[in-house]
């Protein structure tokens, strides 16, 4: 394959004209990661390669996988024509060899709301508009889907809770009585009093996974209790992922400062943007991340950065409602990339071959995960 034809490829791509095999070849060596890649490039170069191959394949459009660091490497070999050969080779790979019984779509707007009074209500097939108006309280749902309280500005005080829970396979949009909207991820709920009107402190207690945008009020911290996890804001913008199954409960800042602890301890940690926290039994870690990553899930991608399979495929379960077998001890290489979270589970796992570390096969709502 010389520069011309390889040239013709990218833009076959580009354009959607390319053929099945021809979006393999540049799709498996795009998100493999190549360990004969050559040393002694620089920063400036894989930075420079890495967006314009990006800028070339359909990362930018959501469809395939962003390159990380190492990745990036290899995107210059592509770049000076130094891997034409490989990809010639990919080419006559056999296809991804992903086994599918029946295919799986993606998880939608689904929630439940269930008022402090024990009704509950389905949001997902609740008409546009009005739905709830009880002792001045309001709940209405919108065009888009999200769910807006309104509560009555009295000066008693109404501490009765209501819920919000999406399923697996659900994600949902809250706007709480005080202006702050939250983004539930999958199998994840939100629990808040009726009113925050002459509350000292706005409480809610989250379990899964939510992004928040806080209203601003410096007279009543907003407080989020996940677990053993207390978080302290006074209206700011930030993730926290405090699922049972994974190892930490992991709040990332995106805009502002958050004050993290955890529940019968004293040490208390300050967030700032582009931090992270993760909190287990032995304490709370800081580390500085790309919040990219944290919030890719709100923004309707699974994005990943050297994350082990088990982890990922975590994510895949919530998000498609599946059952995850390991038949065999898998690769414990990171997976770097992103994927939109809108296709069926059969093309994000098929792309997850392209990386050639694992293979799948997929029963029902079963995936197995093999070598």
């Amino acid at each position: 394959m010389d520069k011309e034809e390889l040239k013709t490829l990218f833009t076959k791509y580009n354009d959607g004209t390319a053929t099945e095999n021809e979006r393999a070849v540049l799709e498996a060596w795009y998100l493999q990661h190549n360990e004969s890649v050559k040393p002694g490039l620089s920063s400036h170069h894989i930075e420079a390669a890495k967006n314009e191959l990006f800028r070339r394949l359909p990362g930018n459009h959501g469809e395939f996988f962003k390159i990380g660091a190492r990745m990036a490497a290899a995107a210059v070999i592509i770049g000076i024509l130094i891997s034409v050969t490989l990809l010639y080779v990919v080419s006559r790979q056999p296809a991804n060899t992903v086994q599918i019984a029946r295919d799986l779509p993606p998880g939608s707007n689904k929630a439940t709301l269930t008022l402090a009074s024990g009704k509950q209500i389905n949001l997902t097939d609740a008409h546009n508009g009005l739905l709830l108006k009880q002792a001045g309280i309001q709940v209405t749902k919108n065009g888009s889907g999200r769910i807006s309280f309104r509560f009555p500005n009295t000066s008693g005080k109404d501490h009765s809770q209501n819920t919000v829970s999406t399923p697996k396979g659900g994600q949902w949009e809250v706007r709480l009585g005080d202006g702050s909207q939250v983004w539930l991820n999958a199998a994840s709920s939100i629990t808040f009093p009726t009113s925050f009107v002459n509350s000292e402190n706005r409480i809610v207690t989250l379990t899964g996974e939510a992004y928040f945008e806080v209203a601003k009020d410096k007279a009543h911290p907003f407080i989020v209790i996940s677990g053993q996890q207390r978080v302290e804001v006074l209206g700011t913008h930030f993730n926290i992922n405090s699922y049972e199954d994974e190892p930490n409960i992991v709040t990332t800042l995106l805009e502002g400062s958050v004050k993290v602890s955890q529940l019968g301890k004293k040490n208390t940690h300050i967030l700032f943007p582009g931090q992270q926290s993760l909190a287990s039994a032995a304490g709370i870690n800081i580390k500085t991340v790309d919040t990219d990553e944290a919030v890719a899930w709100k923004e309707g991608y699974f994005q990943f950065d050297d994350e082990p399979i088990n982890s990922v495929m975590r994510k895949l379960s919530r998000w498609y409602d599946v059952d995850v077998r390991y038949s065999d001890t898998v690769s414990t290489e990171g997976i770097y990339g992103r994927v939109s979270r809108n296709k069926n589970i059969s093309q994000v796992i098929k792309a997850l071959e392209a990386t050639k570390t694992v293979h799948f096969r997929l029963e029902g709502r079963r995936v197995s995960v093999m070598k």
